[in-house]
């Protein structure tokens, strides 16, 4: 198969597909004025096309912020797309739309992935799906978009999870998911006091979840909400962690990211050496993967940050690029398998 990259800083459509024939999937990323528009273009220019959008920042070698990107996959790919509604109340109700599909594709853990682009309710979202995904082991990545706002086959959907099973017809595909942060010494907190519905933790070990925070750190209040960038927490799920980025403060409560229940074990995180971890990752796909057609990946907003803090973002893609073809989303969340994840990285990698 082959991975097709265009995009344009200026957001016109046409530049950003110049030179792509015959897609067999198309992936639009766009901006918040203009997707509307993109969506209803790119279905004229590639009518009957599976596709699936977002709004968002994308990237190849370098990150488009504000125009528009397209990833087409050729040459060997199957693909059914569709959405389910309804994500904040009651996914399930659609499920039915994506077991068809994947009985359509046909595929398999060896050579199918799931690639979704969710508008929120990102972990129940994910559970929905997963539970059709399970019974033949494939693999999910994706993310979240902005605005509330996917695309699937030239239509817009509000509260919905645009999802495509995309079947690699000459080869293997894997999904991989990178966390460049570490525990921090035995820092380990039972949360209370919280709200599921603005996921808000209220209190850490029955103490207010912020002063426990901002002590163990020796920050001031107003560098809380930053910190997190070098300090997150981690949600204990079996033998991996979850990143759980802190979003605000509320009095003496932390909102996040992502939902944390009464109860849940957490673990205070730290940033490890993220240029080694990065190449790291390249080293296990290499191995894994001496025959690379394309990777897929979806990087957090706060990683595309932090990079960018670093200046090191430039080189990251670079670096990602040595694989292969390889282009991107910066999600506001990640997905991998049945997880919603933060400050992470997930991937698919096609042989």
């Amino acid at each position: 198969m082959r991975q097709f990259f265009g995009k344009s800083q200026y957001g016109d459509l046409k530049e950003a597909v110049r030179g792509l024939s015959n897609p067999q999937f198309i992936m639009l990323f766009s901006n918040k004025e203009q997707f509307e528009t993109h969506v209803r273009e790119l279905e004229k220019l590639y009518p009957g096309v599976p596709s699936i959008g977002c709004i968002g920042m994308c990237y190849d070698t370098g990150v488009v912020e504000k125009g528009v990107g397209v990833v087409a996959f050729s040459d060997g790919v199957q693909a059914a797309v569709n959405v389910l509604e309804e994500v904040s109340v009651m996914p399930v109700k659609y499920i039915q739309r994506l077991a068809k599909d994947v009985r359509s594709v046909n595929g398999s853990s060896e050579n199918t992935i799931c690639i979704d682009l969710c508008a929120g309710n990102d972990a129940c979202v994910l559970t929905t799906i997963y539970s059709v995904l399970k019974q033949r082991g494939i693999p999910l990545v994706g993310g979240t978009g902005d605005a509330n706002k996917v695309s699937a086959n030239g239509r817009v959907y509000e509260d919905a999870v645009a999802y495509g099973v995309v079947k690699n017809l000459n080869g293997r595909v894997k999904a991989y998911k990178e966390n460049i942060y570490r525990q921090m010494k035995n820092y380990r907190f039972i949360a209370s006091e919280t709200d599921k519905s603005r996921y808000l933790i209220g209190a850490l070990n029955g103490q207010p979840a912020k002063r426990v925070y901002r002590d163990i750190l020796h920050i001031t209040d107003e560098d809380v909400q930053s910190q997190t960038f070098k300090n997150p927490f981690g949600k204990l799920n079996g033998n991996d962690i979850c990143i759980v980025s802190i979003k605000e403060v509320v009095g003496e409560a932390l909102t996040c990211y992502r939902q944390v229940n009464d109860s849940d074990v957490l673990v205070l995180l730290q940033l490890g050496d993220y240029k080694a971890i990065v190449k790291n990752t390249i080293r296990t796909i290499q191995h894994d993967f001496p025959r690379v057609s394309a990777v897929f990946s979806i990087n957090c907003l706060f990683r595309y940050l932090l990079f960018s803090q670093n200046h090191y973002m430039e080189e990251y893609l670079s670096e990602m690029g040595m694989l292969g073809s390889h282009a991107g989303l910066v999600g506001l969340g990640e997905h991998y398998n049945n997880r919603f994840i933060n400050q992470s990285m997930s991937c698919v990698v096609f042989e």
